[in-house]
């Protein structure tokens, strides 16, 4: 069976509820979803660019931008509970029977994360490659606070509770480097992602910057990219 080498998904579901219309919201005169198309498009590893939804304006408007598209999601990936990698097995699936060729790489990137350009593509994926095997994911990351400086509430008496032991007196510079993921690159076999290994050992981290690794949520990470774009932007020589 033929094999292509390496292909950009990038799943853009219609409904969401912290922003309604996000993947498709004007960002500085763009969809915000051309972003991750025009970045794909833009590296040299990767052979073809397909867009994942469930609605068909966003269908449309991948398209015009340069994307292929596979037929839209069933409903069952097309609610909240329907994961990224659910809807990665569900396209490779589809991409097999469709052409009677494997993909060899999937690169899956979410379309919240516009600041992810083709310079972070390429190399990650050079990192990808020079680990030379099949059985390893690359996962980009951007530094975060220290563990012992996180928490959670419990439920019970909606106490705060930290997640390790915080060192009185400590500060950030004392603390070793932590990081977390940005969810703006995720670099895989197929089979990673259809055996449900994507993240088991060996992972290997691209760490990104704090300003590129903003990922849309709400409004105001939407806030958030757009000054950082028009920053970027009015720095590019004329």
């Amino acid at each position: 069976m033929m094999r292509q080498a390496t292909v950009a998904l990038i799943p853009a579901r219609g409904g969401s509820k912290g922003l309604p219309g996000k993947n498709i919201r004007p960002l500085l005169g763009k969809p915000m979803l051309q972003y991750s198309i025009e970045a794909a498009l833009g590296c040299s590893y990767i052979s073809e660019v397909y867009v994942s939804t469930d609605d068909p304006e966003i269908l449309n408007i991948a398209r015009s931008c340069g994307a292929l598209t596979p037929p839209l999601r069933p409903a069952e990936l097309a609610n909240e509970t329907a994961s990224s990698r659910d809807v990665a097995c569900h396209f490779l699936t589809w991409y097999q029977q469709e052409f009677s060729t494997a993909i060899e790489t999937l690169v899956l990137l979410q379309p919240t994360s516009p600041l992810r350009a083709s310079t972070h593509l390429t190399e990650a994926m050079s990192l990808y490659e020079s680990h030379q095997s099949r059985l390893a994911t690359v996962v980009s990351v951007t530094m975060a606070k220290p563990i012992a400086w996180q928490g959670f509430i419990q439920p019970e008496n909606g106490s705060f509770r930290f997640h390790e032991k915080a060192t009185d007196g400590g500060n950030r510079q004392t603390e070793p480097t932590n990081y977390q993921l940005n969810g703006a690159i995720y670099i895989a076999s197929a089979a990673r992602y259809l055996d449900n290994t994507l993240m088991q050992q060996p992972v290997y981290p691209y760490i990104m910057s704090q300003e590129t690794s903003v990922d849309i949520d709400t409004y105001t990470d939407f806030l958030v990219a757009e000054a950082i774009l028009a920053t970027q932007t009015t720095l590019l020589p004329s």
